[in-house]
């Protein structure tokens, strides 16, 4: 959500729906910011919405004695009593000029009613979806030019691989490097720089020297990232995207161009490169040996297995050695 004046959320109601907590949360406090930059004393009331009761919206939304201007948040709002939602729909219909309500839902079935009540009603919708593997570079570019700065595609994806999928923390990284570059580009060498040889052996470098046939190289940063704490489902994870882009791009129709055929595999054209080398090595039979082999690997690393780090070692060689299966 970009940010908004005060006049933008004052009078509405503001609907967050998806499960990314992280984008949740910051279009709440984007709502929040808005109203006390117009208004410093404004009165902000945050509740989930199992706790309301009888005739709590009511009194939510009455009229405060001691500001002027007011923010009201229902969190969790599938959890909310009928009595409270009928309340809140009537509200909806018919906001407070100087009420500035948010209603935030994770997303799922429950409560989905409520939801597309205050859809047909026609409030402000926010969703906080959650991006897929390949938008992830572009999370990381929109974030660094919020702050000012700059960033390549491809240095955007290294810091990806740096730091993980999680999007605070991706933020927090992108925010920190604009802020210690001085107005330079943010490039791939800046990134491994900033978190010294953590690009180099995270989870996505580890399964890209597998899926490129590289057993000992792949082994070696895959005990190196091990020894420094990356997570085992990180791993299996990164493997997983790894394969399942393979397998769109080696079926994908032949003849289009680099942007349509990117967005048929659903990766940044970028990696375009990296799959057209990894794919000479490749058999559909191999591909689908790789794809269980990591399947497996997967279980036994949530339990199935006492050795998550042995389970990982199997995993990679026998990645690299489906690799040659024809």
């Amino acid at each position: 959500m970009a940010r908004p004046r005060a006049a933008d959320v004052l009078g509405r109601v503001t609907l967050v729906t998806g499960p990314e907590e992280f984008l949740a949360e910051r279009t709440v406090r984007t709502v929040i910011d808005a109203v006390r930059t117009a208004d410093a004393e404004a009165d902000v009331t945050q509740v989930d919405g199992a706790e309301l009761g009888s005739g709590a919206f009511s009194e939510l939304t009455s009229p405060s004695l001691f500001s002027t201007s007011r923010v009201v948040v229902v969190r969790q709002v599938q959890d909310a009593p009928e009595e409270p939602v009928a309340g809140l729909l009537r509200y909806a219909e018919s906001p407070d000029d100087d009420l500035a309500l948010v209603v935030v839902h994770p997303g799922g079935q429950k409560g989905r009613g409520v939801v597309d009540k205050l859809r047909k009603i026609g409030v402000v919708e926010v969703k906080s979806e959650t991006p897929k593997q390949y938008e992830l570079p572009r999370f990381v570019t929109a974030e660094v030019q919020a702050e000012g700065g700059s960033i390549g595609e491809e240095a955007a994806a290294a810091l990806v691989d740096a730091i993980g999928p999680d999007l605070r923390a991706l933020s927090a990284a992108g925010g920190q490097l604009t802020h210690d570059s001085g107005g330079e580009p943010i490039t791939v060498d800046v990134v491994r720089r900033y978190f010294g040889g953590r690009a180099e052996v995270k989870s996505f470098a580890v399964a890209d020297a597998a899926i490129g046939g590289d057993p000992a190289r792949s082994l070696e940063q895959l005990r190196w990232a091990m020894g420094n704490g990356v997570a085992p489902v990180l791993m299996t994870s990164a493997f997983a995207s790894g394969l399942r882009a393979l397998a769109r791009y080696v079926s994908a129709p032949r003849g289009l161009k680099d942007n349509d055929l990117a967005r048929e595999v659903g990766v940044p054209p970028w990696k375009l490169r990296t799959l057209r080398t990894q794919a000479r090595g490749w058999s559909q039979t191999g591909l689908a040996a790789a794809i269980k082999a990591v399947a497996r690997a997967d279980a036994e690393v949530k339990g199935a297995a006492d050795d998550a780090d042995h389970a990982l070692e199997r995993m990679v060689l026998a990645v690299t050695g489906a690799r040659t299966t024809r």
